[in-house]
């Protein structure tokens, strides 16, 4: 199950995600980014209460950071441990903003 809470203050966005971001998370997830991002200029994935992350979760991010590349930017904040290992073990980390 996953969990989002989504601020969007004038141009820039924040989405806090809870619990795990999965095969079958991941659509919703994206539907909602997809929804937000026109008005957004700079995005910030909060990833303090994230669990897990899977394959699927990792491409909507790959798609959502392409999208915001062109726009301002996409950070992503409060990765734990186990998220910033797979980020690592798969070029992730080289590719997002993780702070």
């Amino acid at each position: 199950m996953l969990n989002l809470t989504k601020k969007i203050e004038n141009s820039k966005g924040c989405v806090a995600l809870e619990g795990r971001l999965d095969t079958v998370t991941a659509p919703g997830l994206e539907e909602e980014l997809k929804a937000a991002l026109p008005g957004i200029q700079e995005l910030t994935l909060d990833f303090e209460k994230l669990e897990y992350i899977s394959s699927a979760g990792l491409r909507v991010l790959l798609s959502t950071q392409k999208i915001m590349a062109n726009k301002g930017g996409m950070k992503v904040i409060h990765v734990n441990e186990t998220i910033m290992e797979i980020f690592e073990v798969t070029g992730f980390a080289d590719i997002l903003t993780v702070e």
